[in-house]
């Protein structure tokens, strides 16, 4: 109990606490689709004195001891030194300064407008809420400051996640946020400075001092970095002396800064940000901090403050409406007044609307200023709470509202497609090819091109691949892409394909695919079925210890074998399947090489469609079509046989059979075609003997 109690091991089980609920609200937020810095605050709250000190008082007391505290703020405040020194890196300013002038207008009148209305709130605020000590500028200039951040980084990866980077609203919001960022920041420098000296002499010394501060940095120190930089571009050569001296860098930055009254996030900011502007340098750097940062020293610092926001000082109606007020003014000044600037510089309603939406974001950075004031004594608890719950509300609200309006103006345009459709006809045959594994795509490609071989001339083949997860970093997502597809436009160009790509970052990746199908119109979707079908040696382990796993919850176990073709009816590709409005394929790689013959399987009279299917994969590999049915030769089948025996006179290469699948598998270099119906009733009933399968396509039509 001795050891238990020790400082040391109070912090370990601290951390191994935080983590593991910020992970399991990390997991329930993305479920719908929220991004992870809201699940982490809201796991603050949840191990603060809102509801673990309330419900669990022992436990807190134990786990959270007030004595035990300034441990577990230091290191969170390493990890938020961290975090600020790989947003600096994530900001180009040479790309700011190149759309400085179309953007001046959204990011300012978006960080003036809260900033102005957060400062006459405080008015009405101070006498009621502020400490008697605080002088009302400081107060007036904090409220201010936090109303009119918005969250760089979770802008930048919500816009990745909607595929919106590399497009004109995604660039002009980016650049705007990163204005607005700059702005916000230089005036929370200032207020800080002001707030700080208590005497109007001693904050122009301080300004003065942070000014010189600035300008040694980007005067000397980034000059200095960018020939480093030059140098040290790529990880050969990037050693561990060179990453010791950009650490130093960092936090000799801080230090000024926390000297200077300025605080030592600011310094990291801008210790970042002079970095060296090669991309490669900054991604090497920013991978080396980044998963420390993120993954154990962040979520340190939202619980940090979650500690400090106890909900049940709202605990009078007055306050539970002057928070609802704090959060009202916070959205009107953001998201009106970015969305009326965005309209006003040119921008169309609908992208005005998404401007405003998209900077309403505050998230991390707002906790960053919230923190700062917090501890600064500024602000009190009640009214940290408040701005806490605005945090929350106007990141929560992102997503939603961004959605909201894809849905109205998607309508619209729906609309308008449709009745277009009425009067021109649209030619060619629209492929969509969504992988997963970058060697994945590759197979894809020439499966899709033999498919369609008898149409080549009009088919327009879109290769898609999506990353997981929207806390990717921007400098990465270059990177991702290239390597993504790099294997299949290898081949295209091997094969003359004309391909298209769309890249993309999503915590929903199915419904994303069957969202685009549908919006764009494709008319087949061909996608893999995953590891639990592929006879790839690795494959297969994973899919044996799954089972072994599977095999400890004894009677409670999924009927599952090894090789369970049910499961590709489940989850995803039955969602394809279910609710896209085109043909779908889905391509069970069992070692494709090359077809030697084609097998299609005919289960039913409906299933002569993938006649069409069988004789294109045939025709482009020069390969034999050997159709493969159980149907009795009743008189409602004489339609199916009267075409298979026209086709077996007029083709040489075109066979009719009635053997058994087992037999029909022992073909050489064999290629299975099977409709979606067919399979459903094979894989209740010749489970065994499709273990055996050769690479197939199973083919779901609609009509």
């Amino acid at each position: 109990m001795h050891h238990i109690r020790e400082p040391l091991a109070i912090l370990f089980l601290q951390i191994v606490s935080i983590l593991l609920v910020a992970r399991l609200f990390g997991w329930l937020f993305t479920r719908i689709g929220q991004p992870s810095v809201i699940s982490e605050i809201v796991a603050g709250i949840f191990l603060g004195p809102s509801i673990l000190g309330r419900f669990f008082p022992e436990v807190s007391g134990f786990l959270f001891a007030p004595e035990s505290l300034g441990n577990l703020t230091i290191l969170s405040q390493f990890g938020l030194v961290l975090f600020m020194f790989a947003i600096g890196m994530e900001l180009d300013i040479t790309e700011v300064r190149k759309r400085l002038r179309e953007t001046v207008l959204i990011s300012h009148t978006s960080t003036i407008v809260p900033f102005f209305l957060g400062m006459l709130l405080a008015y009405f605020f101070y006498d009621a809420y502020a400490y008697k000590s605080t002088p009302f500028v400081s107060f007036a200039l904090f409220i201010g400051v936090s109303m009119s951040i918005t969250a760089f980084p979770v802008l930048a990866r919500i816009i990745q996640e909607k595929g919106m980077t590399k497009s004109h609203l995604g660039t002009i919001t980016l650049a705007s946020a990163a204005n607005g960022d700059v702005t916000a920041w230089c005036l929370l420098a200032v207020v800080i400075a002001i707030a700080q000296a208590g005497s109007m002499l001693s904050a122009l010394y301080n300004i003065f001092f942070s000014i010189l501060y600035i300008v040694i940095m980007f005067m000397v120190v980034r000059p200095f970095l960018r020939i480093l930089g030059n140098l040290y571009h790529n990880k050969e050569v990037l050693n561990k002396g060179m990453v010791a001296s950009i650490f130093m860098v960092l936090i000799i930055s801080a230090y000024f800064t926390e000297i200077l009254g300025l605080h030592a996030l600011f310094g990291a900011f801008i210790a970042g940000v002079v970095m060296p502007s090669n991309v490669e340098f900054r991604k090497i750097m920013t991978e080396k901090v980044e998963d420390v940062s993120l993954s154990l020293l962040l979520p340190l610092f939202f619980v940090s403050t979650g500690l400090r926001t106890d909900l049940g000082l709202l605990n009078e109606p007055g306050l539970i409406g002057m928070c609802l007020l704090v959060i009202f003014v916070a959205i009107i000044g953001k998201f009106g007044g970015a969305a009326i600037s965005a309209r006003v510089v040119g921008e169309n309603w609908k992208n005005s609307f998404y401007i405003g939406a998209f900077m309403n974001t505050r998230g991390l950075m707002e906790l960053v200023v919230l923190t700062i004031g917090y501890e600064m004594g500024i602000l009190t608890p009640p009214i940290f709470v408040m701005l806490v719950l605005m945090t929350l509300v106007t990141t929560f609200m992102t997503s939603p509202l961004v959605s909201l309006i894809d849905v109205i103006y998607k309508a619209r345009e729906k609309r308008k497609m449709h009745v277009s459709k009425l009067f021109h006809k649209v030619g060619g045959v629209k492929v969509l090819l969504s992988f997963g594994r970058a060697k994945n795509g590759k197979v894809l490609l020439e499966i899709a091109t033999r498919l369609f071989y008898n149409v080549r001339k009009d088919t327009s083949i879109t290769a898609l691949h999506l990353t997981v997860g929207t806390d990717v970093n921007p400098l990465m997502v270059g990177e991702l892409e290239r390597v993504s597809f790099g294997p299949i436009r290898e081949a295209a160009r091997e094969m003359s394909v004309d391909l298209h790509t769309k890249y993309g970052i999503s915590n929903n990746a199915g419904q994303e695919i069957v969202d685009m199908v549908n919006a764009e119109s494709f008319d087949f979707l061909l996608v893999g079925a995953g590891i639990s079908m592929s006879n790839v040696p690795s494959d297969i382990e994973v899919t044996r210890q799954k089972n072994h796993l599977m095999n400890m919850f004894g009677p409670l176990k999924p009927k599952e074998s090894w090789f369970y073709p049910g499961d590709l009816l489940k989850d995803k590709t039955k969602m394809f399947i279910k609710q896209t409005q085109c043909t779908v394929g889905v391509f069970v790689n069992r070692g494709f090489t090359s077809i030697a013959t084609v097998l299609m399987i005919l289960e039913d009279p409906r299933d002569l469609f993938m006649l069409d299917y069988a004789k294109s994969l045939a025709a482009s590999s020069r390969a034999s079509v050997l159709v493969v049915s159980s149907l009795p030769e009743t008189e409602e089948n004489q339609h199916v046989y009267s075409v298979l025996r026209q086709l077996e006179n007029e083709e040489a290469r075109f066979r009719f059979v009635n053997i058994t699948l087992t037999e029909a598998f022992k073909r050489p270099n064999a290629f299975m075609v099977i409709s979606y119906q067919a399979w459903n009733k094979l894989s209740n009933t010749e489970n065994v003997a499709l273990q055996d399968m050769p690479s197939t396509l199973i083919i779901s039509k609609k009509n």
